[in-house]
């Protein structure tokens, strides 16, 4: 029987009763199959079917998170484990209770209401429950991709949640109350347990709010959270790449050769590594079935597209058009990739990886790290921006982020830098740094690195061969650079080759280096001596 109009548009599925967070309406929707989560967005003209099966929406006026606008309650039972600062801005419980109520007040004015329950983390001894509840079914449809999803029988025994987000993001928070800096606000009650959203639409919020939860209960249990993709060989060696937005992440992660175990968040235990994810985030800003095509292919029916330019006739999606942000986006389950391992567990990495585009055209394409250089890379967290990928960037600017992720860490950057250099000395893992940006001078000189070089470049990590090159040491940075590796042309290796004028090179090699300097400054109370000493090379050394 074909059910009417009348009866797709008040049927609840899996009913809940929500008086417990006060809330009072009738029609909720709950762990909704992304069938009906479609036909939900579309008569809501929330989104539209894309020709490749997808589901493509707008996420409003924010088109990415906003960190500044990111709040966390003050409660003595945690106080001294958080970094306060410009990451973690404190408000108070008031502050919070007021925020909460306005989210609730307006939740309440909506006919309907969507919920959905799933988990974070693959390993049932660190795994969280998590519970939205959104006016939005493409909110729904985000977290049903980006959180494992709970068969039935979980679902009917899931109980209690240990956080719950509000995501009221349609619906501004009000600029006077205390703390309160704009009409967006994303505020985190670690002890209630709760995550309150106003004033953005940007799916992402509630992803990395999770995230940051986890990044404050992992450590506590000696567990390394951390911000980075993994992979997995046919051999059971596991890889795991760090890196800042634009350094191919995502992309160097998801290898045809290898099984994915996810592409952004992720834990290290004594027993292993787990992604805490049940999908994929990935720009596909210039995305192409060449150059990533197991991303390409992921794009169909269940996935998420945000804020992609498409044909108004054809619904054919243009990933080259940036005119609504150069942020655009995919979510998807984390099975779409064929090689996906599930579950998404693996054993201690062989491998770290840390990415970086450097647009001043200085670091190797690739070099061996220490484990105190490891730590310093990791603290540093330096990746450069260019021209284009943000409003008044004119010119390469460097770009430091603590653990590749400072915007989500609760902790003392320290406290996950010591956990990683613990790990990596205990488990015999290989850091390595992968500069992913230009060679031969800097943005607009040289040229960027091609992807096939650095793939030949990750082909021969975990291959092992690259391991058992001949090294030296560059004169700047202290790093062990190989003398060749298969496949890539010998002369980018070593960076001063590859320019025109070796002078130039000294100089940009020294400007870099003094930045690296002044941004660790702020880390260096804390900071071990050999771990200090890991850095940039106290000496102007002009050398060729």
């Amino acid at each position: 029987m074909v059910p009417s109009t009348k009866d797709v548009a008040t049927v609840s599925l899996n009913a809940i009763d929500l008086s417990q967070y006060g809330l009072d309406v009738r029609d909720v929707v709950r762990n909704a199959t992304p069938a009906r989560l479609y036909e939900f967005a579309i008569r809501g003209h929330d989104a539209v079917i894309a020709a490749s099966g997808s589901l493509a929406t707008r996420s409003g006026d924010k088109t990415g998170r906003s960190p500044k606008d990111k709040r966390i309650v003050d409660d003595p039972a945690s106080h001294d484990s958080i970094w306060w600062g410009d990451v973690n801005i404190r408000m108070t419980e008031r502050s919070f209770s007021i925020n909460r109520q306005r989210a609730i007040d307006y939740l309440n004015t909506r006919r309907r209401l969507y919920i959905f329950d799933g988990y974070a983390g693959w390993d049932p001894r660190h795994q969280l429950k998590i519970r939205v509840i959104a006016s939005s079914a493409y909110h729904a449809l985000f977290m049903h991709n980006m959180l494992i999803r709970p068969t039935a029988t979980q679902l009917a025994e899931f109980g209690e949640p240990d956080l719950v987000i509000f995501n009221a993001g349609s619906f501004p928070a009000n600029p006077y109350t205390a703390q309160m800096t704009s009409k967006t606000s994303i505020d985190l009650s670690i002890e209630n347990g709760e995550l309150v959203i106003l004033g953005t639409q940007y799916a992402g919020e509630m992803k990395k709010g999770v995230f940051t939860v986890m990044n404050y209960l992992m450590p506590h249990r000696g567990v390394l959270s951390m911000h980075c993709s993994a992979n997995e060989g046919d051999r059971g060696d596991v890889s795991l790449f760090f890196g800042l937005s634009g350094t191919g992440k995502t992309t160097l992660s998801t290898d045809p050769h290898r099984q994915l175990i996810g592409d952004d968040e992720h834990c290290w235990t004594d027993e292993g590594i787990f992604n805490i994810e049940g999908g994929c985030y990935a720009k596909v800003i210039h995305l192409s079935p060449t150059n990533e095509p197991e991303i390409y292919a992921a794009i169909r029916f269940g996935a998420v597209l945000e804020n992609v330019v498409y044909d108004s006739g054809t619904h054919e999606v243009n990933y080259d058009d940036a005119s609504i942000t150069e942020n655009t986006r995919v979510a998807y389950p984390i099975d779409f990739i064929p090689r996906a391992k599930i579950p998404c567990v693996g054993g201690h990495p062989e491998n770290i990886i840390f990415l970086t585009c450097d647009a001043f055209g200085v670091l190797p394409p690739v070099s061996r790290l220490s484990p105190d250089q490891a730590m310093y890379h990791f603290i540093s967290g330096y990746t450069a921006k260019v021209a284009g990928t943000e409003m008044g960037v004119t010119e390469p600017v460097a770009t430091f982020s603590a653990c590749f992720g400072a915007a989500f860490l609760v902790w003392h950057p320290m406290k996950y830098a010591q956990l990683l250099a613990d790990k990596i000395r205990q488990h015999g893992a290989h850091a390595w740094l992968v500069n992913t940006g230009w060679s031969g001078g800097g943005y607009g000189l040289g040229e960027r690195m091609r992807l096939s070089a650095t793939r030949q470049i990750i082909d021969a990590i975990h291959s092992g061969s690259l391991q058992q090159e001949s090294f030296r040491t560059e004169p700047y940075f202290g790093l062990e650079v190989p003398e060749r590796c298969e496949g890539v042309d010998a002369k980018i290796l070593w960076p001063r080759d590859a320019w025109s004028d070796g002078d130039d090179y000294d100089e940009a090699a020294q400007g870099l280096a003094d930045l690296f300097r002044v941004n660790f400054e702020k880390f260096a109370d804390q900071a071990s001596p050999e771990t200090l000493a890991a850095g940039p090379l106290a000496t102007d050394k002009r050398s060729a």
